[in-house]
């Protein structure tokens, strides 16, 4: 699919597939760092964010996903992020998002509240670039996506987020079900309409998340990565003036922020 053609979905449809941008070998070592991952941050109270029953929520730091570089070099996503963004784009979020055996069904929501810039403008600001370490199956929790609900304004949305029950038949009507296979990787804006579905097998379904905004996206330090010194001095400089950073002589465990409480109890 050419770049302008994989744009024209996005802002069409939300959400655009980007088949085998990696080898599987590449998604079975981040399933490892995952499971680093989550183990560690089992470990500690504020080291995991429910995202509805049996799901779960981690940043990650970037020195812990040996396929970091790759990730953010990848013509994809590089000429996506340009395409939609502009060439000044920041990288900004890194995380695994994961459903374990007996999740279920999360309630129909975007990620944010529909930004200025997207209302009045019709202009997208952010894209989450998705890449599942595993096959995903019917039954293996498939995300759940209603085309074109990026561009409902969702004045009667809870939180600016979260859509009355009585709209969710519409949203079943549009949903389309993805079933990524390793080394594949999405492109979505979190305005549309979504949801994580229930996973009914008996392993866990992870997905790495890669947040990407505008230069002048969100300031926060929530929206930023944390790197040494060390690392950031070892990557190239076409990445290096893409991230959106704080540098520190040593990591720290990362306390989670990336709350969103209304997917707490699932749907």
């Amino acid at each position: 699919m050419r770049e302008d053609a994989r744009r024209e979905a996005v802002y069409r449809d939300g959400i655009v597939g980007l088949p085998a941008a990696f080898s599987s070998s590449w998604a079975d070592r981040l399933h490892e760092d995952f499971l680093v991952a989550y183990a560690d941050g089992s470990t500690r109270p504020d080291g995991l964010i429910a995202r509805g029953p049996n799901r779960y929520y981690l940043a990650v730091h970037p020195e812990r996903v040996r396929g970091f570089v790759e990730l953010v070099s990848a013509p994809e996503v590089v000429e996506l992020s340009s395409s939609v963004l502009g060439e000044d784009y920041q990288i900004v979020e890194l995380g695994f998002d994961v459903a374990l055996a007996g999740a279920v069904d999360q309630p129909w929501h975007r990620d944010f509240p529909m930004p200025p810039e997207t209302r009045v403008e019709h202009r997208l600001t952010s894209l989450a670039f998705n890449a599942s370490t595993v096959d995903v199956t019917p039954e293996l929790a498939p995300l759940e996506v209603a085309p074109g609900t990026h561009w409902d304004v969702g004045e009667d949305f809870a939180d600016g987020m979260f859509p009355p029950r009585s709209r969710w038949p519409a949203f079943e009507r549009l949903a389309s079900r993805r079933f990524p296979h390793r080394g594949d990787l999405s492109a979505r804006t979190g305005l549309a309409l979504h949801r994580g579905t229930t996973n009914r097998a008996d392993r866990s379904r992870p997905v790495l998340v890669l947040g990407v905004v505008t230069a002048a996206g969100e300031q926060s330090d929530v929206h930023q990565l944390a790197m040494t010194h060390a690392f950031h001095d070892r990557l190239p400089e076409s990445v290096r003036h893409r991230l959106r950073v704080a540098l520190v002589d040593e990591l720290e465990p990362i306390v989670q922020r990336h709350d969103i409480e209304g997917l707490r109890m699932g749907a």
